[in-house]
């Protein structure tokens, strides 16, 4: 087993103050804290959570270098030497993709009538380039109270800490109310190849029923300063499609050219598609994120939030909250750009074809056909063909935001962050959760790890989380299994 990474100064500090009451900690022994943090887990196992942490980090396991197989097996190692029967905990390695093994956990709940929760968290991390990191990228290096290295926030984090909570779970002799599922899954990341949480619903079923799923996609997001400003709760995600446009021309000589240029022809049919604005759409979870982010806000900001939360915006005041942040008017609307462009064959000739990508990112309650039928309107050319690049993905509606789901959340998040907004919102981007809220099982988004404004180089170069934030994300999780276990 290797050993945990450096102790900081910081994580010397959060020890000192003792168990159960982190919170405690304002000033103590030359350490400032911000804001409280309350870790139901004893501080002592701090050591041994890192050493998870450092362990799943360090196994390389992006495709096609790495190994989830590898990976699985050391966490399952992990939760064996903890007390965990084989009957409670699998390692389902697919045929035809050895190195894309999965780790699967079920801890049976004392009430039966009651549907399990899954816990779902990917272990497959983003391809690196060695030589464009300032660091090594597999090897857990703390530098500024910070701690680098691929995975760190995306998606091991999380995963460490399933894998931290089952081992406390075990030392405590605590045995839930309701039964809870785990899954350390594969290939999100190149979901194209392989993907895990496909692979399971097909093959095994069994170990990802539940009532509902917390995943990864809610975030907490920090200030420029360092200070918290709100904790994201995933709730629905948009579907991502590819178009195919493509369009041809007899071609001839340049210096003899004829009405009907086929790059000309694409070329206004992109143009009329970029200029397109889809019309708003708002659904319940963007209504509530309006809702609750006002208060983040001041002047017309805020009021124009007020307004959609309340679900009675002018169409002035969706026009200047989706002007002023790009990833706003993603909520509110389908959106769909040219992204690739193809065409021609020389520089003397006529082009005889040109193709095009157009991506959309479609809202849930809009299915692909439609936009499909809305891009032909606006291209208004029956010369230019609009096809369905590859299979229509999952589709399915956001999940409803329930007492159930919200009310565990918003009690482990307030024990951490007592005075830090909870704020539901519609992922613009993709997760697993996409598969499981299309196989009947409502997933939600909750991680409880901040950000930083940047991003903390998420599929970036440098990846990297705030010791703190790492921490506090544990305890977050701590609380939220415990509490739904519980209830």
């Amino acid at each position: 087993m290797k050993s945990p990474p450096r102790t900081s100064r910081l994580v010397k500090c959060i020890r000192r103050a003792g168990p159960l009451q982190v919170g405690a900690l304002m000033l103590m022994s030359g350490c400032a804290v911000a804001s409280p943090v309350t870790d139901t887990a004893d501080s002592s196992s701090q050591d041994e959570f890192l050493s998870i942490y450092r362990e799943l980090v360090e196994i390389d396991t992006s495709l096609p270098t790495g190994s989830c197989t590898k990976a699985a097996d050391r966490m399952a190692d992990r939760l064996r030497d903890a007390g965990y029967s084989d009957a409670n905990v699998q390692v389902i390695i697919p045929e035809a993709f050895p190195e894309q093994g999965n780790l699967v956990v079920e801890v049976p709940g004392i009430d039966q009538s009651l549907l399990p929760v899954l816990f779902l968290a990917h272990i497959d991390v983003v391809a690196v380039d060695r030589a464009e990191w300032k660091r090594d990228p597999f090897k857990l290096i703390e530098e500024d109270d910070y701690f680098y290295a691929r995975g760190t926030v995306d998606d091991k984090a999380m995963a460490a800490s399933y894998i931290d909570t089952l081992v406390q779970f075990s030392q405590e002799g605590f045995q839930p109310r309701r039964t809870l599922k785990f899954a350390l899954t594969c290939g999100e990341e190149t979901d194209t190849v392989f993907n895990g949480v496909e692979y399971l619903l097909e093959e095994y079923p069994d170990t990802l029923s539940a009532g509902f799923a917390i995943n990864e996609g809610g975030k907490g997001l920090l200030r420029e300063d360092g200070e918290y400003m709100s904790l994201g709760i995933e709730a629905g995600q948009k579907i991502y499609q590819d178009f195919t446009l493509s369009t041809s021309a007899p071609g001839g000589h340049s210096a003899r050219p004829v009405p009907g240029n086929a790059i000309g022809r694409m070329s206004r049919a992109l143009a009329r598609i970029d200029a397109y604005t889809f019309p708003v759409d708002l659904i319940d979870t963007s209504r509530v994120f309006f809702e609750r982010s006002a208060e983040l806000y001041e002047g017309t900001i805020h009021l124009d939030m007020i307004e959609i939360g309340a679900g009675q915006a002018t169409p002035d005041a969706y026009s200047r909250i989706s002007e002023a942040v790009p990833i706003w008017n993603a909520m509110l609307r389908t959106t769909c750009i040219p992204t690739l462009v193809e065409g021609g064959h020389a520089e003397n000739a006529q082009p005889r074809s040109a193709t095009a990508n157009v991506n959309c990112r479609i809202l849930p309650g809009q299915s692909v056909e439609q936009v499909q039928a809305r891009l032909h309107e606006v291209v208004a050319d029956e010369g230019v063909l609009i096809e369905i690049s590859d299979e229509i993905g999952p589709v399915s509606p956001p999940p409803p935001l329930t007492k159930e789901v919200l009310g565990p959340i918003e009690q482990a998040a307030s024990a951490v962050w007592p005075d830090v907004p909870i704020i539901p919102s519609l992922s613009t981007g993709a997760t697993d959760g996409r598969f499981l809220n299309a196989a009947g099982i409502p997933t939600y988004g909750a991680s409880g790890m901040f950000v930083d404004p940047d991003g903390n180089g998420v599929h970036g170069l440098d990846e990297r989380i705030r010791v703190r934030s790492l921490l506090e994300g544990r305890a977050f999780l701590y609380n939220l299994i415990k509490a739904y276990a519980a209830k």
